[in-house]
Order: structure tokens, then C-alpha cells, then sequence
């Protein structure tokens, strides 16, 4: 039985995946995983009742290891959740910026506040984890050291945030979304998107064959990402977004012609579309 109103994610705690896990379902108890594969087998096996795994990100593109997964498990699309990424500086208690002499965070953080870093003059150190490098952080305490991480971390290690939004671009957002066990209808009344995932068939302009049905029945797409097969070279999948439901029927006139040009074909789930930060700011 699935322990109610509880949610997986990757990372240690304070990680920016918790973040949007107490974002978008607030009263849900966080289970920290290790890896993707363990968030995916913690909603699998009823370990938790929902997954949250992030997909992409504005500045760093795919997260292909999450990708991979929903191709491989069966499980479904709940929701999604855009996230804003803040990178905060913290230090241990009493730090100060300018007793600084190095920084740590996972390599992505450090390149994406590396112009903060280089007017400061600071050794980069990268590790697993922004969290990971908090968590580090305040077991060492060392006065001139500082991590880059989310504010979470600053109350779960009691460290002090030195300085907030050092990140370079403050349009850094990453996309969320929320598996589960057991499909669930959204209500009626509320938008919504679809993705799915199908490997094209052996046949010329295939690609060009399964979109087609979605232009001529004014479905919307929103996303679409090619990844390789596992365990067949030079075999890509496609991962494909749309605004609406797989029922309505534009939709469902749309799929049927993409199923006739293609070789495989999973529905991953239709779910309430979530407004996207870049475009409500």
C-alpha cells in the first residue's frame, strides 16, 4: 500500500528537487533518492505515492536520465511545475563575503554564477550536489568556504545565506513533472497538455508523416526531444508535448495518425498544463 501524501526525489535534502516538491504539493513528506532510477522505483514499487523528476532546464537543456526512465517504466504523468532556480551563497555562521576563498556546488550551479564567482576572485570546487556541497559545508565549518545552493539549505544545515540570486541569467527555470502509479484524469474544466513517447517507423519522412496529423487537426505542440534507443545503435525515440487532452477528439485524430507511421506508441499521460514562470513574469 502506498504511503499517502508522500513524494521521491533526487538529491539530498534542501536540493532544488525538494524545493519544488514542497512548492507544488505542500503537506507531502519528501523521500530523498540517490539516483533518478530510485525516485522511478520508489513510486513503482509504492515506496511513495508521487515521483518528482525534473526534465529540463532553460539554460542547461535535457535531463536525459529522466527521459530514459519514462520510457522505460509504467508509470504516469500527474503534473508538471516550473520551478525558478535562485542560487544562494552561504557560508557557515559569522562568515563573511569578503573573508571568502572558495566555493562549492555541483558544476552546472558554478558555471551558471560563474561571473559572481570571477568578480570575487574565488576557487571553484564542483561536487555531486548543490545540497551535497551544503550538507559538506556545514560538517566541515570552515569560515572561508561557501556553497552555492538553494535558501532550503540554509535553514535544513543552519548556514547563512551570504547573498541571494547570484545566478547570472534570473530567467533559470527548470520543468518538473510529477509521476505516479495509477493514471489519473484531470477535471474537465482545467487545460491541459499531453506527452508521449513512439519510435518512428523504417519508412521515408516518417517524422515528417507522424507530425503531420497534428497540424492538419490545429493540435499545439509544445515540445519535442529525440533520444537513443537502449540496446539498439543508431535507433532514436522521440518525446512529444501537446496542448490538449489524448481523448479530445482533434487529439485523438492526431495520435491516430501518428500511431499509422510509427512502431511503437506509450501515452505517458494527459495532465493540468502548469503556467510556465517565463511567461507570467
Amino acid at each position: 500500500m502506498t504511503s499517502p501524501k508522500t513524494v521521491a526525489f533526487q538529491g539530498e535534502r534542501g536540493a532544488y528537487s525538494e524545493q519544488a516538491c514542497r512548492e507544488s504539493l505542500p503537506g507531502y513528506r519528501t523521500i530523498p533518492c540517490r539516483t533518478f532510477e530510485e525516485v522511478f522505483q520508489a513510486v513503482d514499487e509504492r515506496e511513495a505515492s508521487v515521483g518528482m523528476i525534473p526534465v529540463e532546464n532553460s539554460i542547461a537543456g535535457v535531463v536525459s536520465d529522466s527521459y530514459d526512465l519514462l520510457a522505460v517504466y509504467q508509470l504516469h504523468i500527474l503534473g508538471e511545475y516550473y520551478l525558478r532556480v535562485r542560487h544562494c551563497l552561504l557560508g557557515t555562521p559569522g562568515a563573511r563575503i569578503d573573508g571568502l576563498r572558495a566555493v562549492y556546488s555541483h558544476p552546472q550551479a558554478l558555471a551558471q554564477c560563474r561571473s559572481f564567482i570571477r568578480k570575487h576572485g574565488w576557487a571553484c570546487n564542483a561536487v555531486y550536489d548543490t545540497a551535497g556541497a551544503a550538507a559538506d559545508l556545514a560538517a566541515r565549518g570552515t569560515p572561508g568556504e561557501a556553497a552555492i545552493a538553494a535558501e532550503l539549505c540554509a535553514e535544513l544545515y543552519d548556514l547563512t545565506i551570504l547573498a541571494r540570486d547570484v545566478q547570472d541569467s534570473h530567467l533559470n527555470t527548470t520543468r518538473f513533472l510529477q509521476i505516479v502509479k495509477e493514471r489519473q484524469v484531470p477535471p474537465k474544466e482545467v487545460e491541459c497538455k499531453t506527452s508521449l513517447v513512439f519510435e518512428v517507423r523504417n519508412i521515408p519522412a516518417a517524422l515528417y508523416k507522424c507530425l503531420g496529423g497534428f497540424a492538419t487537426n490545429g493540435v499545439n505542440l509544445t515540445r519535442l526531444e529525440s533520444r537513443p534507443v537502449p540496446g539498439t545503435p543508431w535507433s532514436y525515440h522521440f518525446y512529444l508535448d501537446f496542448q490538449g487532452r489524448s481523448e479530445e477528439r482533434r487529439c485523438r485524430l492526431a495520435l491516430e495518425e501518428l500511431a499509422f507511421f510509427t512502431s511503437s506508441l506509450k501515452i505517458l499521460g494527459s495532465y493540468p498544463e502548469a503556467p510556465n514562470w517565463h511567461a507570467t513574469r
